[in-house]
C-alpha cells in the first residue's frame, strides 16, 4: 500500500510550517470552519449525562434512526435501521465493505480521477482495482461505454463518487440512468456510492445517487455517507452505511472485532447534526461557493493553466499541460504534474497536490475549503512562479 496522498502532503505541509517556512496550503481536504456551536453542545452534554460507554457496534439507536430519518427526508430512500452500520469515519465503511467481500483475484472499477484512497483499499484484500479513466472531456464522469467495456465476470464492486473528489464533477441523473442501465445487466455487481460531498454543490445541480434512479438496485448498493464535511466534523470520526442486512451485519462483524463501536460522544453528536437545523450547511455551502468562483478566476488568468468549473466538493482540478516542459529558474524542465507541484512549493510556498495521486496527469488539485485572503495569496504566488518558468 501507498501511504495516502493527501495525508502524506499534509505532513509535508506542517513540517515546512514547523520549520518556519509561510507555507500557504491549498492540499486540505476538510473544511477551515468549526462544527457548529449546538452539535457541540449535544456531546458535552452526552458526556455529562454518561454517555461515555461502549454502544452497540452498529451504533446507537438514536443515530441510526436519525439516520434513517435523513435518508428518508432528504434522499427519498426507505431504509430501517437494520441497513444502517456506524463507524469512526466514511473511510471506515469503505474498507469493511471491501474486507467483507473481496477475494484473491476480484475486481472494484473504480473511475479515475478518484479519491487517492479506493485503489490502495481494494489492493488490501487481495483485490484487482480496474481504473477506468474518465477524460475531461466527458466531464471527468463515468459513461455508461465505459463501464460496459471495463465489467467482466471477476467484476465485484463499481465505486462512484459524486460530487467527486478531486475534480467536483457532479453525476445527473441522466448518467446515473444510464449506468444504472449496464448495471442492470451484470447482476454480479455491487455499487459503493461515495456520498460524501452531498451537501456541496453549487449552480443548482441536482444530487442523486444509484437507488434513488434505480431501485431495482437497492440490494445491490451501499449508500456510504458521513458527517465530516458537511458538518465540518472531520475529527469526530462518524460515518454511516445504508445497505442490503446480509452485507450491512458482515460489516458490524468487522467493526465489532475492530473498534468495537464509533465514539458514543461522537454519534450523540451525530444525532444532534441529522435531526438539527440545518442553517450551518446551507450557509457553509454559500460561503464555499464564493470560494470557488474567486479561485476559478484567479486561477484561469494564469497562462498554462486551464480550469474546468466544479458543480460540487470543494476542490479545483485545473490541467497543468502547459507548463509541461518549460524550464525553471535553476534550469529543471517540469515533465510531470508532479514536478509542477514540487516547483509550486518550492518557488511560490503553495501546496497542491499533483494529479497523478489521483489516477489522471497532468493535474492539480485544489483545495478553496480555505480563507479567500489565502487563495487570493496563494494564487498570486502560483502566478508569480508560473511568470518565472521559460
Amino acid at each position: 500500500m501507498k501511504p495516502s496522498a493527501s495525508i502524506a502532503a499534509k505532513k509535508k505541509v506542517t513540517e515546512l510550517q514547523a520549520a518556519g517556512h509561510q507555507i500557504i496550503d491549498f492540499t486540505v481536504g476538510e473544511p477551515d470552519l468549526d462544527t457548529p456551536a449546538h452539535i457541540v453542545d449535544a456531546a458535552i452534554q452526552a458526556m455529562r449525562h454518561g454517555e461515555t460507554h461502549y454502544t452497540a457496534t452498529p451504533g446507537t439507536p438514536a443515530l441510526r434512526a436519525a439516520i434513517v430519518g435523513k435518508l428518508r427526508r432528504e434522499n427519498g430512500l426507505q431504509y430501517g435501521s437494520e441497513n444502517i452500520v456506524v463507524g469512526s469515519g466514511a473511510k471506515q465503511i469503505i474498507l469493511s465493505a471491501f474486507e467483507a467481500t473481496l477475494n484473491e483475484g476480484d475486481e472494484v472499477i473504480v473511475p479515475a480521477p478518484f479519491w487517492v484512497s479506493y485503489p490502495d483499499m481494494v489492493k488490501l484484500y487481495d483485490g484487482k482495482p480496474v481504473i477506468v479513466v474518465c477524460p475531461e472531456k466527458d466531464g471527468f464522469k463515468l459513461t455508461a461505454e465505459a463501464l460496459e467495456a471495463a465489467i467482466t465476470p471477476k467484476t465485484r464492486w463499481l465505486v462512484l463518487n459524486s460530487p467527486n473528489n478531486p475534480t467536483g464533477s457532479v453525476y445527473n441523473r441522466h448518467e446515473i440512468n444510464a449506468l444504472a442501465d449496464v448495471l442492470a445487466r451484470h447482476p454480479q455487481v455491487m455499487v459503493l456510492t461515495d456520498d460524501i460531498y452531498e451537501h456541496i454543490m453549487f449552480d443548482n445541480a441536482e444530487f442523486v445517487n444509484v437507488v434513488q434512479c434505480a431501485p431495482n438496485l437497492f440490494d445491490r448498493t451501499l449508500v456510504v455517507n458521513g458527517l465530516s464535511k458537511s458538518f465540518a466534523m472531520t475529527g469526530w470520526r462518524v460515518g454511516y452505511g445504508a445497505g442490503p442486512v446480509d452485507l450491512v451485519s458482515a460489516i458490524v462483524k468487522l467493526l465489532g472485532q475492530s473498534t468495537t463501536c464509533a465514539s458514543s460522544i461522537s454519534q450523540a453528536a451525530a444525532v444532534a447534526a441529522l435531526d438539527g437545523k440545518q442553517t450551518f450547511v446551507t450557509n457553509s455551502c454559500a460561503e464555499y461557493l464564493k470560494r470557488r468562483d474567486r479561485m476559478l478566476e484567479l486561477i484561469g488568468e494564469i497562462p498554462g493553466i486551464s480550469v474546468t468549473k466544479p458543480q460540487g466538493a470543494f476542490y479545483l482540478y485545473p490541467s497543468v499541460a502547459g507548463l509541461i516542459g518549460r524550464t525553471t529558474p535553476d534550469g529543471k524542465t517540469l515533465q510531470t504534474d508532479l514536478d509542477v507541484s514540487i516547483y509550486l512549493l518550492e518557488e511560490a510556498k503553495v501546496a497542491v497536490l499533483d494529479g497523478a495521486a489521483y489516477g489522471l496527469s497532468p493535474y492539480l488539485r485544489l483545495s478553496f475549503a480555505t480563507s479567500l485572503s489565502a487563495i487570493e495569496a496563494g494564487c498570486a504566488q502560483i502566478a508569480e512562479a508560473v511568470s518565472k518558468l521559460r
